[in-house]
C-alpha cells in the first residue's frame, strides 16, 4: 500500500515602490510543472452518503493505483536515506533554503525600489509597508526546524525508514508505503524551505499513526478519528487528478492527514500513543 500527497504551487511576486502595481511571476510549481516547490495545501472530498466512520474503517482496501502491498525493498538507485546521522545536514539544508523566503529590495535605475518576495497559494498579497517590514523581521523557521529534528528520530524509532526520492506514484510529492515500511519524499521539497518539508513529514508521518492504529506500522491505515475541517485550499488538492481513483477510504485518510498536517506537534504525540514500540 503506498499513500501519497501533492502540493499546490508558490508564487514570486515583485512590487516596485514607484508604483502600487504588483506585477506576478510564475514561481516554483509542484507536480504542475517548471521547478519543483512545495506549498502543501490540505483538502476534503465529501465521504459516500450514508457511510459512516465505522464502515469507513472496515472497508476493504481495492485501490490499484494508491496502495501497492509488497514485501519491503532496499533503496532505490539514487535514494538518500535520511536518518538521524544525516539529520544535521538536512537542518543545515532547510535552514539555506528558508532564505529564499526573506523578501529583497532591488534598486531601479531610475531611483526607488523593486520587491521581490515568494508568496504561498492562498496567502494575501503584501502592501510595500508589509514588505518592508518582512525585509526587517525577516520570517523564521525554528519551529518546524525543531518539529523536523524530533520527528526523523522518532519515525527511526518505530522502524520506518525515511528516504529522499521519487515516490512509486508518479506526481505524488510524498507518500507512506506501509509493506516497505517507508515514506519517500521528493528531494525538491528541501528546496523549498523548512516549513513545506515539514507540513510533508508530519503528513506522512500522521499516515504511520494510521497504520500503528490497526495494529502494526507495516499494517493498512486505519481512521484515527481526529478532526477533519479543512479549508478551500484543501478541497482543492483532493481534487487534484492524483486522486481521482481513490476510494472513500483512502479519501477519508487524506482528509485527516491534510486537516492536521499543520499542528507539527500532534504526529510526535500520536506515534507515542500509537506506534509506543518498535514492531
Amino acid at each position: 500500500m503506498v499513500h501519497s500527497c501533492c502540493p499546490a504551487s508558490l508564487a514570486r511576486f515583485r512590487s516596485s515602490h514607484r508604483s502600487p502595481r504588483k506585477r506576478g511571476l510564475r514561481g516554483f510549481v509542484l507536480l504542475l510543472g517548471g521547478v519543483f516547490g512545495v506549498g502543501l495545501a490540505s483538502s476534503l472530498l465529501p465521504q459516500a452518503p450514508g457511510l459512516p466512520l465505522a464502515a469507513l474503517q472496515a472497508l476493504p482496501l481495492r485501490l490499484s493505483e494508491g496502495w501497492i502491498a509488497r514485501a519491503p525493498a532496499p533503496p532505490r538507485p539514487g535514494d538518500v536515506v535520511l536518518g538521524s546521522p544525516q539529520l544535521r545536514d538536512l537542518l543545515e539544508q532547510l535552514n539555506m533554503a528558508d532564505q529564499h523566503w526573506r523578501p529583497r529590495a532591488v534598486p531601479l535605475p531610475g531611483g526607488g525600489f523593486r520587491y521581490l518576495y515568494l508568496r504561498r497559494a492562498d496567502d494575501p498579497l503584501l502592501t510595500i509597508d508589509q514588505i518592508k517590514q518582512r525585509i526587517l523581521n525577516p520570517p523564521a523557521f525554528e519551529r518546524e526546524l525543531q518539529a523536523i529534528a524530533a520527528l526523523v528520530p522518532a519515525l527511526e524509532g518505530v522502524g520506518v525508514r525515511l528516504l529522499l526520492g521519487p515516490p512509486i506514484r508518479q506526481g505524488a510529492t510524498a507518500e507512506w508505503d506501509p509493506a516497505g515500511r517507508t515514506i519517500r519524499i521528493q528531494p525538491a521539497v528541501v528546496k523549498s524551505g523548512s516549513l513545506e518539508f515539514a507540513r510533508v513529514l508530519n503528513h506522512e508521518a500522521i499516515h504511520v499513526a494510521q497504520s500503528c492504529r490497526r495494529g502494526s506500522a507495516s499494517a493498512s491505515p486505519r481512521l484515527l478519528g481526529l478532526a477533519n475541517n479543512l479549508d478551500s485550499q484543501g478541497q482543492r488538492h483532493l481534487d487534484h487528478p492524483l486522486y481521482a481513483r481513490a476510494s472513500a477510504l483512502e479519501r477519508s485518510l487524506e482528509r485527516e492527514a491534510y486537516a492536521n498536517q499543520h499542528r507539527l506537534d500532534l504526529a510526535l504525540s500520536l506515534l507515542a500513543s500509537e506506534c509506543p514500540q518498535r514492531r
